[in-house]
């Protein structure tokens, strides 16, 4: 049973029992890193993620996912007005996509690579559940290359920065790949962009939607955030890119 199957009553129960056992305050969430499909399988740790966004956090979201080889241009927008769920309809930004379309000329309103079977769907039913009133943009990367995954990151980075804008990239690492995951966030951790665009542009990487994956590392580290992945060591089946990046808590001067 995936996501598209729960009702709002049922998606918002598990929201708030997720909420219910956090510990502690945090920051705001920026970005989110979420598995491509929402099932009954990783349903309570979905819940987990989305629980870390407050009703009134954001007024518009931006969903990235990869579909490689999917269409000719690289950084297509499709060109829905609105979105509907079994939950809604949500407008689209239509502001922001043309604002996305000035900035590069990868940039295109294209829908040869949106279909029935996009991750838009799986996020958009929790968002309407975690959110109160918000508009919705979706770019999909159609090259992994490591220059379109770059120049994607710089224009979120610029564009949303000073946006009321919640970013969610869709990617998947099983647990079985942990080394790799641990070498990569290490070289995020070392502030090695060169070693992330190598590790990008070699083919071998076991991470489902890889470029959506270090589009969302690049942006974290513009804009300063903190990552919180977890710990999956209890759970094998666990997606371990599940994760969110928040602002950093700023000391206090005493």
């Amino acid at each position: 049973m995936d996501i598209t199957s729960f009702s709002r009553e049922e998606i918002n129960k598990g929201l708030e029992l997720a909420k219910s056992k956090r510990t502690g305050s945090s920051e705001t969430v920026r970005l989110l890193f979420s598995p491509f499909n929402v099932d009954e399988s990783n349903i309570n740790e979905v819940f987990d993620l989305y629980s870390n966004l407050e009703k009134n956090d954001f007024d518009t979201v931006v969903v990235v996912e990869a579909h490689p080889g999917s269409s000719e241009k690289k950084l297509p927008m499709p060109s829905f007005k609105s979105v509907s769920t079994t939950l809604g309809e949500v407008l689209a930004n239509d502001k922001l996509r043309n604002d996305f379309c000035d900035e590069d000329d990868d940039f295109f309103i294209d829908d040869a690579a949106f279909d029935d079977d996009v991750s838009l769907y799986n996020q958009l039913m929790l968002l309407q559940c975690s959110l109160d009133d918000f508009t919705i943009l979706s770019i999909q990367l159609t090259d992994e290359g490591s220059f379109t995954v770059k120049e994607l990151a710089y224009a979120l980075e610029e564009i949303l920065a000073q946006k009321n804008a919640l970013i969610v990239f869709c990617c998947e690492l099983n647990s079985e790949h942990r080394e790799e995951f641990e070498q990569v966030i290490q070289l995020y951790d070392n502030d090695n962009m060169t070693g992330l665009m190598n590790y990008l542009n070699s083919g071998e990487s076991s991470i489902d939607g890889v470029s959506a994956f270090i589009s969302g590392l690049i942006v974290a580290r513009k804009w300063g955030l903190k990552l919180n992945f977890g710990d999956s060591s209890a759970n094998k089946n666990k997606n371990l890119l599940t994760g969110f990046a928040e602002l950093q808590r700023q000391p206090i001067v005493r």
